[in-house]
């Protein structure tokens, strides 16, 4: 496949599924033994904490005890903290890797390699280490709190008629944005302020100026794409529902069900599916983390002439 390229809307869409046919089992092969106990770990925190928590609202709510919760977090407050923070450091941690995996991987491709090893990619996270952290700490402190504004002014016009279609055009031009940003500051030397201007610019106009601005197709194929994952997400996090209510509705009058409905075989299915609707989640996330990537190498246009000079003399050196 071919990354510094143009591409129209339509391209964006058909090369993010077709990169998955190309390379989707090495691909996940090195997304699974680089990122599986995270993620398996963040399930498992997710799942015996919420359990825990509907657990202990149903019974309060049953007793009729007003403070019930209030003296259970009491209680428990140790033990509150020291998930919390296992909580954070986990989703810290799986967030880099989730984000900068594919903006490695499809950077070892764009060079030319094309069997990509777990050790390559893990080489690429250590030896980016402080840029990593440069990007991290430049995300939490002027990224996120400017996108969580923008966002959240977009949300609050949504009860004016014209809100919901400023935050159709907000949300993605933010996730494009950010996404840029990790990928050019990986993939070129600049600055995170420098990465930051680009990705911005790189929105609404190409470097050179004379084209046609490139904003409608990068809009377009990110909602495509956040529609086409969100229809599968919600299928997959309606299951668990599904089952509750029915379970709730179906099930005999029993007082230990109605005490507690996530202790029984019920809970524990409930809570299983729930936790493989979140695997489901962050795998097929990664479609969209690579749509970004093929829109930032469109944007690359410095790059295309080279690649494709590059192209024209390799012919010929294998016949």
């Amino acid at each position: 496949m071919q990354f510094y390229k143009k591409r129209d809307f339509g391209s964006f869409i058909s090369d993010s599924f077709g990169f998955f046919r190309l390379y989707g089992k090495n691909y996940f092969k090195n997304y699974i033994l680089l990122n599986g106990l995270l993620i398996i770990l963040m399930v498992v925190v997710a799942i015996f904490g919420y359990r825990e928590l509907f657990s202990q609202l149903f019974s309060s709510n049953l007793s009729g005890n007003s403070s019930y919760m209030e003296n259970y977090f009491e209680s428990n407050i140790g033990m509150f903290i020291a998930i919390g923070i296992l909580t954070f450091l986990l989703f810290v941690v799986l967030m880099i890797v989730n984000y900068l995996y594919p903006v490695f991987y499809l950077k070892r491709l764009s060079e030319g390699q094309q069997k990509i090893k777990t050790d390559d990619i893990f080489n690429d996270f250590k030896n980016n280490i402080g840029r990593i952290g440069v990007l991290s700490l430049g995300m939490i402190f002027i990224v996120a709190p400017l996108s969580f504004i923008l966002i959240g002014v977009s949300y609050a016009l949504v009860f004016i008629i014209i809100g919901l279609p400023i935050l159709i055009f907000v949300f993605p031009t933010v996730f494009n944005v950010v996404n840029f940003l990790m990928y050019d500051f990986f993939n070129s030397k600049r600055g995170f302020f420098e990465s930051l201007s680009y990705s911005i610019r790189s929105q609404f106009s190409y470097a050179n100026g004379r084209e046609k601005s490139p904003y409608w197709k990068y809009w377009g194929a990110t909602l495509i794409m956040s529609i086409i994952l969100y229809v599968i997400t919600t299928i997959f996090t309606m299951v668990p529902l599904i089952i509750f209510f029915a379970s709730l509705f179906t099930s005999a009058p029993n007082g230990e069900f109605e005490q507690n409905p996530f202790a029984g075989t019920m809970g524990i299915l409930f809570f299983v599916v729930y936790g493989i609707s979140m695997l489901v989640s962050f795998f097929i996330s990664n479609l969209l983390y690579v749509n970004s990537g093929l829109l930032y190498y469109d944007s690359r246009t410095d790059l295309h002439q080279q690649v494709e000079l590059a192209e024209i003399d390799t012919i010929g050196i294998n016949e």
